[in-house]
Protein backbone atom coordinates (compact mmCIF):
# COMPACT_ATOMS: atom_id res chain seq x y z
CA UNK A 1 0.00 0.00 0.00
CA UNK A 2 1.56 3.30 -0.76
CA UNK A 3 1.53 6.28 1.65
CA UNK A 4 2.15 9.65 0.69
CA UNK A 5 3.97 12.04 3.00
CA UNK A 6 3.57 15.74 2.05
CA UNK A 7 6.07 18.71 3.89
CA UNK A 8 7.41 21.81 3.19
CA UNK A 9 4.07 24.19 3.68
CA UNK A 10 3.97 27.36 6.09
CA UNK A 11 3.03 30.88 6.66
CA UNK A 12 4.09 32.89 4.04
CA UNK A 13 3.50 36.80 3.34
CA UNK A 14 2.01 37.57 -0.38
CA UNK A 15 4.86 37.42 -2.93
CA UNK A 16 7.12 34.86 -0.80
CA UNK A 17 7.73 30.93 -1.86
CA UNK A 18 7.45 27.55 -0.43
CA UNK A 19 8.79 24.31 -1.53
CA UNK A 20 6.62 21.58 -1.00
CA UNK A 21 7.93 18.10 -1.15
CA UNK A 22 6.00 14.71 -1.52
CA UNK A 23 7.61 11.48 -0.33
CA UNK A 24 5.94 8.13 -1.31
CA UNK A 25 6.88 4.51 0.13
CA UNK A 26 5.40 1.09 -0.33
CA UNK A 27 5.81 1.21 -4.58
CA UNK A 28 7.69 3.27 -7.14
CA UNK A 29 5.34 6.37 -8.26
CA UNK A 30 3.16 5.95 -10.88
CA UNK A 31 3.35 7.15 -14.32
CA UNK A 32 2.25 10.61 -13.28
CA UNK A 33 2.01 12.64 -10.22
CA UNK A 34 0.07 15.30 -9.26
CA UNK A 35 -0.61 18.14 -7.01
CA UNK A 36 -3.59 19.10 -5.71
CA UNK A 37 -5.26 21.68 -3.29
CA UNK A 38 -8.41 21.99 -0.90
CA UNK A 39 -8.97 25.61 0.18
CA UNK A 40 -11.23 25.57 2.98
CA UNK A 41 -15.28 25.45 2.13
CA UNK A 42 -13.56 24.26 -1.53
CA UNK A 43 -13.46 21.21 -3.51
CA UNK A 44 -9.85 19.79 -3.75
CA UNK A 45 -8.28 21.00 -7.33
CA UNK A 46 -5.54 19.64 -9.41
CA UNK A 47 -2.68 22.21 -9.30
CA UNK A 48 -0.17 20.54 -11.10
CA UNK A 49 1.20 17.14 -12.50
CA UNK A 50 4.64 15.45 -13.76
CA UNK A 51 4.70 12.74 -16.11
CA UNK A 52 7.34 10.45 -14.69
CA UNK A 53 9.50 9.15 -17.09
CA UNK A 54 9.66 12.45 -19.45
CA UNK A 55 8.99 15.23 -17.26
CA UNK A 56 6.03 16.75 -19.80
CA UNK A 57 4.81 18.84 -16.98
CA UNK A 58 0.96 20.75 -16.99
CA UNK A 59 -0.28 23.54 -14.83
CA UNK A 60 -3.75 24.30 -13.63
CA UNK A 61 -3.65 28.34 -15.73
CA UNK A 62 -3.99 30.01 -11.91
CA UNK A 63 -0.97 28.79 -11.24
CA UNK A 64 1.13 29.00 -14.12
CA UNK A 65 3.84 31.07 -14.35
CA UNK A 66 4.69 30.86 -10.61
CA UNK A 67 4.39 27.33 -9.96
CA UNK A 68 6.99 24.65 -10.89
CA UNK A 69 6.47 21.13 -10.17
CA UNK A 70 9.55 18.40 -10.63
CA UNK A 71 10.54 15.18 -9.43
CA UNK A 72 14.10 13.26 -8.90
CA UNK A 73 13.99 10.28 -10.23
CA UNK A 74 16.82 8.63 -8.04
CA UNK A 75 15.38 9.72 -4.70
CA UNK A 76 11.48 8.66 -5.80
CA UNK A 77 10.47 12.76 -4.68
CA UNK A 78 8.39 15.00 -6.29
CA UNK A 79 8.05 19.04 -5.75
CA UNK A 80 6.36 21.52 -5.43
CA UNK A 81 8.26 25.37 -6.15
CA UNK A 82 5.79 28.05 -5.35
CA UNK A 83 6.68 31.65 -6.32
CA UNK A 84 4.89 34.75 -6.06
CA UNK A 85 2.79 33.33 -3.39
CA UNK A 86 -1.63 35.02 -3.42
CA UNK A 87 -3.54 34.77 -0.53
CA UNK A 88 -6.10 32.85 -3.13
CA UNK A 89 -2.92 30.42 -2.64
CA UNK A 90 -4.26 29.31 0.77
CA UNK A 91 -4.95 25.66 1.50
CA UNK A 92 -3.87 21.99 2.32
CA UNK A 93 -2.01 20.54 0.05
CA UNK A 94 -1.34 17.01 -1.45
CA UNK A 95 0.09 15.00 -4.18
CA UNK A 96 -1.18 11.37 -5.47
CA UNK A 97 -0.81 9.96 -8.50
CA UNK A 98 -2.77 11.66 -11.81
CA UNK A 99 -4.99 10.98 -12.07
CA UNK A 100 -5.62 10.34 -7.58
CA UNK A 101 -5.52 6.31 -7.07
CA UNK A 102 -3.62 6.23 -3.87
CA UNK A 103 -5.11 7.57 -0.38
CA UNK A 104 -4.66 10.47 0.56
CA UNK A 105 -1.95 11.93 2.86
CA UNK A 106 -1.92 14.45 5.89
CA UNK A 107 -1.47 17.44 3.07
CA UNK A 108 0.33 20.45 4.06
CA UNK A 109 -0.77 23.69 4.95
CA UNK A 110 0.19 26.61 3.16
CA UNK A 111 -1.68 30.06 4.39
CA UNK A 112 -0.26 32.97 2.28
CA UNK A 113 -1.44 36.48 4.59
CA UNK A 114 -1.80 39.29 2.39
Amino acid sequence: QVQLVESGGGLVQAGGSLRLSCAASGRTFSSAMGWFRQAPGKEREFVASIAWNIGSTNYVDSVKGRFTISRDYVKDMVYLEMNSLKPEDTAVYYCNSHPPRHSWGQGTQVTVSS
